[in-house]
């Protein structure tokens, strides 16, 4: 597992868009620039999406402007719809994300309508932005279970991954979106989902509900996913899944990887400062492991 392994860092978009105050435009464009100086080099930076459906994520605009002065690093914006690409495109996104669910229920509770509405709300979406020479990030929720459905099916996933495959998604990352999934059914799926999408193109995104990110992670590194998303302090969760916690932890992905001889490029100390930073506009403390155990040895 010597290969190296790229972060995608989720925080200043997954993380933020389920507190339930809103975070400041200048609170969140200081921890972004705070995350680019520890060293992350792929950033999820907002959602072109309304801002009365989701408030956290107004003025992403305004956040991806600010921002995007720094070479080498690349800066990511969810995307839903045709309206909210050409918002996009006038920041002058370079990458988008367009998101699907493997679960019907999901997708009608999330976006209130079927999976395959859903892509085809997106599909002109990528077709412009294909033309326009901007890349787009796939990805697709419930991959390991479903809050409202329950078991999803790896045939259901492996389903719409091809399908934003197909349509010109340079990557898609699997998303275990109320973090159900253990380390033995992320194998399976992964294994299911490359048999009509190169491993190379597939990336991990687990939340942590049970305490089995770093496990699932694991396996798929052993399976040759090489593409690990991650938040902050271990900001995040799902409005739409009651009980589910944040995305797994940055600190604690660099943290293994690092303890595995695998190079992240990414400065803990400069992190954790991010991760404080962000706690403190929060008034909350980071749920990360490692954020919290450096946190308690600096007292």
């Amino acid at each position: 597992m010597g290969d190296q392994v790229r972060i995608v860092e989720v925080g200043p978009r997954d993380g933020l868009q389920n507190e339930k105050a809103p975070v400041s435009a200048d609170a969140r464009i200081a921890f972004i620039e705070d995350l680019v100086k520890a060293g992350l080099h792929t950033i999820e930076v907002g959602s072109f999406v309304s801002p009365k459906a989701i408030p956290q994520m107004a003025n992403s605009d305004q956040v991806l402007r600010a921002v995007d002065r720094h070479p080498g690093v690349e800066f990511h914006v969810l995307v839903p719809n045709e309206k909210g690409y050409e918002a996009a495109k006038a920041a002058g996104a370079k990458v988008i994300a367009v998101f699907a669910s493997a679960s019907e229920g999901f997708s009608k509770a999330n976006i209130n309508c079927s999976v395959a509405e859903s892509i085809e709300r997106f599909v002109p979406v990528i077709e412009r932005a294909r033309t326009d020479g901007i890349k787009v990030r796939g990805y697709v929720s419930c991959v390991l279970g479903c809050p409202y459905d329950g078991e999803v099916k790896p045939s259901a996933v492996v389903a719409v991954t091809k399908k934003l495959w197909d349509l010109g998604c340079y990557e898609v990352s699997l998303g275990d979106t109320i973090g159900v999934g253990t380390p033995a059914k992320a194998r399976a799926l992964l294994r299911a989902v490359a048999g009509e999408v190169p491993m190379t193109n597939l990336a991990m995104h687990f939340h942590d509900t049970y305490g089995q990110a770093l496990a699932n992670l694991y396996a798929g590194l052993e399976e040759g996913v090489r593409v690990i998303d991650s938040a902050a302090g271990g900001l995040g969760g799902c409005p739409y899944a009651p009980g589910a916690t944040g995305n797994v932890a940055t600190e604690d992905v660099v943290y293994m990887l690092e303890g595995m001889g695998i190079a992240t490029g990414v400065d803990m100390t400069q992190l954790v400062a991010a991760t404080n930073g962000i706690a403190a506009v929060l008034s909350k403390p980071p749920v990360s492991r490692v954020a919290s155990a450096l946190n308690a040895r600096r007292k």
